[in-house]
């Protein structure tokens, strides 16, 4: 009896490694996995966008601020050819992001080759509190490429256009 119980724990230690062992091997495996469907969903996520924005009629727009200029952007609304393209609220982080020198793509669809009208709006504050709107129209003209537009926002009193959209 006494020889039973001495090599029971000795059993159950061992069952224990093999366990962790196991759950290692399991850890790994599973991660493996994790990285083989992330790669996956890469590629699907490539291939629907050229099958849903072909080259000859993609057009990605884009909206940046202007560098140095400190208002606050709370809304932007994308038309193309007068209709709704883009509309995005901006948060303290976005609006942040965007002062620092970021850049969002803020729409990307399909428009045919040929001359289209972008329209852009936009709401903020001033530095000192004061709301603020400002609204332009531009023509552009899309090629058999991807046409790549950036929009560049600067606040009242800045000393340039307010909003400025050009090639990128």
């Amino acid at each position: 009896m006494v020889v039973l119980w001495m090599t029971f724990p000795a059993m159950l230690t061992g069952a224990s490694e093999l366990s962790q062992e196991q759950m290692q091997s399991l850890d790994e495996q599973v991660q493996e996995i994790k990285s083989d469907v992330l790669g996956i969903a890469s590629e699907l996520s490539n291939l629907e966008e050229r099958l849903l924005y072909p080259t000859d009629t993609q057009i990605a727009v884009f909206v940046a601020i202007e560098e140095g200029d400190t208002f606050r952007l709370d809304a932007v609304q994308i038309t193309i050819d007068g209709e709704l393209a883009a509309h995005h609220i901006y948060s303290f982080k976005e609006l942040e992001a965007l002062q620092k020198g970021g850049v969002q793509r803020i729409y990307t669809g399909n428009v045919t080759t040929g001359g289209h009208e972008i329209g852009v709006s936009v709401l903020g504050k001033q530095k000192g509190g004061d709301d603020f709107s400002d609204a332009a129209s531009f023509d552009f003209v899309k090629g058999v490429e991807p046409k790549l537009l950036g929009i560049t926002l600067a606040g009242p009193g800045f000393g340039k256009d307010g909003i400025q959209v050009g090639d990128w």
